[in-house]
Parts: C-alpha cells; structure tokens; sequence
C-alpha cells in the first residue's frame, strides 16, 4: 500500500469522517485492534506481561491480550519452545481466527537461544507455526516488543484484505503440514 491510498481523516462541526478505499479503511480498524494472546513458556513470558504494564502501556497502541485463542489475532512464542510444548503451541494456533499473526519474541523462541544444543528444546518457533515478526534478546525489552508488534501493524496495514478473503491471494506454505507429529 502507497502512502496515497492510506485513508483521510477529517474532523468536521459535526464530527469526523473517512475518505478512502474499502481495504484501507478495513485495515485501519484492524490495525488499531490487535488482540494477542497472554501465552508465555519461559522467562520471555516476564516481559510480555511487563508490555501490558502501566510503564508501556500496549492499549494505547491498540494491543490488548485475551486468554483464549479463539479471540486472539496474535500469537507471541515467548521463551523457549520444548518438543513437548510444541504440539500445544500448533493446537492453540489452529484454534485461533484468520488472519493470524505470530510473533517469536527472544533468542530461545528464534533459535533455540542458549538451549538450543539440548535435546528437547525446539531451534526456533518457525519450525511449528509461521512466524511473521521476530525480536532479538535474551529476554528482550517491552519497548522490542511494542516496535515487534508495531511491525505487525504495518503488514496489517499492507495486506490486501479483501482479495485474501475473496481467495484471490494465496497463503503461504504451512511449514507444518498435517500429519507429522514431530519437529526433527
């Protein structure tokens, strides 16, 4: 999306109003109301409810966390994926509703981090799910975050929403098609 197709929004005397294409005025609403999912596995998990804090406050940027998948538009793998947590974490993101997003927030979500020569812990969240964004650290700052997930907010804002829902664009590949139970 060009700068020029974003929408104009006008304040008038008698309130305000929107010019603009249906897909972009779509997708400022679903920008601005992201909804993740308070799922963490390991000390990552700390920061991202730090994120929710009075200190960073995700709200004002439209993010707030639900405890269930099926009202949840984005997953945050965050801290280190286990093989055996691995399977939970591809059920929960079946459960949630398209379009979905996944962000591996920390070094152990992205590759394994400093776990990664152990025999049980995953090399990174891509092998389970599709990741969209990923954030750097060991455990990285609630301010990564916001920048991850505002990361997220600009592919929502590019997306052509409504050419996806018609089927005219296709999906990416499942990096985890149906039927294999294991990641090796």
């Amino acid at each position: 999306m060009s700068t020029d197709d974003r929408p104009v929004i006008e304040a008038g005397p008698e309130g305000g109003f929107a010019v603009g294409s249906l897909d972009s005025l779509l997708n400022l609403a679903r920008k601005h109301s992201l909804w993740y999912l308070l799922f963490g596995t390991a000390c990552c998990a700390i920061e991202l409810m730090q994120t929710g804090g009075p200190r960073t406050d995700a709200d004002r940027f439209g993010f707030v966390f639900r405890p269930t998948p099926r009202q949840a538009d984005v997953l945050i793998l965050a801290g280190t994926i286990t093989y055996r947590m691995a399977l939970r974490i591809r059920r929960l993101y079946e459960q949630m509703a398209e379009p979905r997003y996944v962000v591996a927030m920390g070094s152990c979500a992205n590759t394994g981090g400093l776990f990664q020569m152990s025999y049980s812990v995953v090399k990174g969240g891509d092998l389970i799910v599709p990741v969209d964004v990923y954030i750097p650290g060991c455990p990285p700052r609630p301010e990564a975050l916001i920048e991850g997930l505002m990361l997220v907010q600009q592919k929502v804002e590019r997306e052509p929403w409504l050419a996806k829902v018609r089927g005219r664009v296709a999906d990416p590949p499942d990096p985890w098609p149906e039927g294999k139970e294991s990641t090796e």
